[in-house]
C-alpha cells in the first residue's frame, strides 16, 4: 500500500509527533511523509520518504503566517509549495492520502491543500482514499458556527472517512464540534496515541539516575516548551521549598524554550534537580517516575496516562483544549488538574507531597490509536482491491 501523509506543524512538534507515532504503526508499507514546517530532528523509519516543502511558520499567536527561509517571499514560498504538492499527485500515485488536521484546522493553508486534494479526486486512474486525522478536541473559534460550516463545506466533498484520535468514553467529538451529525462520510474513533513505555524501563531508568529503591521520582516537563515556563519554574521553585531528601527532580524543558528561561531555571534548581532539553525517551522516564508535572496538550498527557503514572496537570490557559482534555480524563487516572493559584511554592509543594502518596494506576481508555489507525487504513485499501 502506497500512503501519502500531508503534515504541516507551525509552532510546535506535537502534531508531527502523534503523525510519527501512526507511522511507526504503517511498518509494512510505503509512506511518503510531506513536511511543510521549520526543520526538526526527527528518526525517519526504513520505509518512510521525506517530501520537504518550502517551510512556512507561524507566530505563537497564530495571526502571521512567514517563511522559514528569509530568502524567499511569502507569495513565492505559496507557489513553489503547491506546485511541490500538484506535481506529487501523479509522481506518488498513492492508495490513502491521510491529511492532519484540515479542514478542523491548518486553514491559513488552504491555499494549497484545497487544490492539491482537488488534484486527486480528479488526476489519478485509480481510486485514493482521502483520509482527516483529527486529534481529540478542538479549539474554540470567534465564529463557532461560520467555522463548523466551513468546515462541512471542505470534509464532506474532499474526504472519505475522518479518524479521531481519541475514545469518545472519555470525550466525543460533538463535545467540541456541534454539528458531528452533518458530517457525511464514517467518523471512525482510533482510540488515543500514545508512545507507552517498554517493558524494564522503570528499572533500567531508575538505574540510570542512581536512585535506590525507596527514593521517589518527579519528573517535569513543559511539551516543546514554547508556552511552559510557568509550570516550570513553579515546579522547580516548589521543589526547593521541600524537605524531601529521598526525592529526585527531573526537568524537561523542551527544545523550544528560550536560552535564558533556560539558564534561569538552571540557576533556580536545588541539590537533586536536573534540568535538561528533553529526553530521546520521554516515555521510559514516565515510567520510572513516581509522579509526572506536566502542562495538559495531547501527547504529554496521553504518554502520561500510557505510564500509569500520578500526574499534575497545568494546562495552557489561552483557550479549553488541555483544561477540557484533563478534566474529562481526570476520573480515569491519578490525575490533578492545577490552577493558576495552586503553584504558589508552598501550595505546590503540599501538592507535590500528596500526589507522590498516590499509586501507579492503568486507566481503562483506549490507547492503541496509532495501531487502530493503521488497521482501519490497511483494511480499506485491501476492501477497496477486492
Amino acid at each position: 500500500m502506497n500512503i501519502l501523509i500531508y503534515c504541516q506543524h507551525v509552532v510546535g512538534v506535537g502534531h508531527l509527533c502523534r503523525m510519527m507515532e501512526i507511522i511507526r504503526a504503517l511498518k509494512d508499507h510505503d509512506v511518503t511523509l510531506i513536511l511543510g514546517g521549520p526543520p526538526v530532528d526527527i528518526a525517519i523509519p526504513d520505509n518512510v520518504e521525506i517530501v520537504n516543502l518550502p517551510g512556512l511558520m507561524m507566530d505563537a499567536q497564530y495571526t502571521r503566517m512567514f517563511p522559514v527561509d528569509p530568502g524567499l517571499s511569502l507569495e513565492e514560498t505559496k507557489f513553489k509549495r503547491k506546485k511541490i504538492l500538484l506535481d506529487l499527485v501523479t509522481e506518488s500515485r498513492p492508495d490513502i492520502l491521510l491529511v492532519e488536521l484540515y479542514p478542523f484546522g491548518r486553514g491559513g493553508f488552504h491555499f494549497e491543500l484545497e487544490p492539491f486534494l482537488q488534484a486527486v479526486r480528479t488526476s489519478l486512474h485509480q481510486p485514493c482514499h482521502i483520509i482527516c486525522s483529527l486529534r481529540d478536541i478542538l479549539v474554540e473559534k470567534k465564529n463557532q458556527h461560520e467555522f463548523e460550516q466551513r468546515v462541512l463545506d471542505r470534509l464532506n466533498p474532499l474526504f472519505d472517512a475522518l479518524l479521531v484520535h481519541g475514545d469518545p468514553n472519555v470525550l466525543a467529538l460533538d463535545a467540541t464540534f456541534s454539528r458531528v451529525a452533518d458530517i457525511r462520510i464514517p467518523v471512525v474513533y482510533t482510540g488515543y496515541i500514545c508512545q507507552k513505555p517498554q517493558h524494564g524501563d522503570r528499572v533500567r531508568v531508575r538505574k540510570q539516575f542512581g536512585l535506590e529503591p525507596g527514593d521517589l521520582l518527579v519528573t517535569v516537563s513543559a511539551g516543546g516548551g514554547s508556552f511552559g515556563y510557568r509550570i516550570l519554574e513553579a515546579a522547580v521553585k516548589a521543589y526547593a521549598s521541600m524537605q524531601a531528601p529521598a526525592t529526585r527532580m527531573q526537568v524537561f524543558t523542551g527544545p523550544y524554550l528560550e536560552e535564558r528561561k533556560f539558564t534561569a531555571l538552571a540557576r533556580l534548581a536545588a541539590p537533586g534537580t536536573t534540568v535538561e532539553r528533553f529526553s530521546d525517551n520521554f516515555p521510559a522516564w514516565l515510567a520510572a517516575s513516581d509522579l509526572s508535572i506536566s502542562m495538559g496538550g495531547y501527547n504529554t498527557t496521553m504518554n502520561v496516562i500510557a505510564a500509569g503514572t500520578p500526574a499534575l496537570i497545568f494546562p495552557y490557559s489561552h483557550d479549553r483544549e488541555q483544561g477540557l482534555r484533563a478534566e474529562k480524563l481526570a476520573p480515569f487516572a491519578e490525575l490533578t488538574v492545577l490552577a493558576e493559584e495552586d503553584l504558589e511554592p508552598a501550595k505546590f509543594a503540599r501538592k507535590i507531597g500528596v500526589a507522590l502518596c498516590r499509586p501507579h494506576r492503568m486507566p481503562a481508555v483506549q490507547l492503541d490509536g496509532a495501531e487502530q489507525t493503521a488497521a482501519y487504513l490497511t483494511k480499506l485499501q485491501i476492501n477497496s482491491v477486492k
